[in-house]
């Protein structure tokens, strides 16, 4: 949100970072849309669906990397390339890593505590446009903007993150399948984030349904318990990575990259 596949100052400093670390290694970082402009553009507007559908076709246009590969997701790309997995998976992603991706959606705005600020819990108890089909259809946000105290109404309009998450009635099998097959999904949570609300998001874990204080991990969710995505299976296995760090939204070091996620590109 904000950001392009390309700038040098961000998505470009981490494709030189990695490149450094493991030289030789072919990196693509993938642009939505035909220019950095409609990249940017893409972060706020645009059906996210139909965006995954325009990246699994690059993907599949590009020779280097018809044999599999690692995938990392920044913010809200983190639950995206989530998306890629569960919809297309082919070419198939091995590694999977979520770096502040929002896997159970927001319920809050940016720097705008609702527990410190009266108006913030406010404000995002009347966003039930999020949920108006000529916003759900259009504002990328609105896509993973989920309301623990109107989870019916979440689950029936959500056109993205209630699909995904399987929240809906019926359980699509495949996206359960395909999350599975990865070796690794590494998730990485930002303690002091601002910006993700909440941040235990990054975690999957979220608000208890029915309000919006108290707090559940994902081991205590339904999604969980019921398995419904796989992760329960894939936390018995291993296959889960739950990473933290200091800091607010993508506040890392290269240091911290370099000793906790580069492993994971190798």
């Amino acid at each position: 949100m904000g950001d392009t596949c390309c700038y040098p100052f961000s998505m470009g400093r981490i494709k030189r970072l990695i490149e450094e670390q493991l030289p030789g290694i072919y990196v693509y970082s993938v642009m939505v849309g035909d220019s950095v402009e409609e990249d940017e553009r893409a972060g706020f507007i645009g059906n996210v669906n139909d965006q995954l559908k325009e990246v699994y076709d690059k993907i599949n246009s590009d020779s280097k990397l018809l044999g599999g590969f690692n995938a990392i997701g920044f913010s809200q790309g983190g639950q995206f390339l989530r998306g890629y997995v569960e919809h297309y998976n082919n070419p198939p992603v091995q590694n999977l890593i979520s770096v502040g991706g929002q896997h159970q959606g927001v319920f809050g705005f940016p720097a705008c505590d609702p527990e410190t600020f009266e108006f913030c819990e406010t404000l995002r108890e009347l966003l039930d446009l999020a949920y108006v089909p000529g916003i759900q259809n259009v504002s990328v946000q609105a896509q993973y903007w989920q309301d623990p105290t109107k989870q019916e109404l979440y689950t029936n309009a959500s056109i993205f993150l209630a699909d995904i998450n399987n929240q809906k009635e019926e359980k699509n099998q495949v996206y359960k399948q395909n999350l599975q097959s990865l070796k690794t999904f590494v998730l990485v949570l930002f303690e002091n984030d601002t910006v993700v609300i909440p941040r235990e998001s990054e975690w999957f874990g979220y608000y208890t349904p029915g309000q919006d204080i108290e707090l559940q991990t994902l081991q205590q969710s339904q999604l969980y318990q019921e398995d419904w995505l796989g992760l329960k299976s894939m936390d018995e296995k291993g296959q889960l990575a739950f990473l933290s760090t200091e800091g607010d939204h993508l506040d890392f070091s290269d240091d911290w990259f370099i000793e906790n996620i580069i492993p994971y590109l190798e």
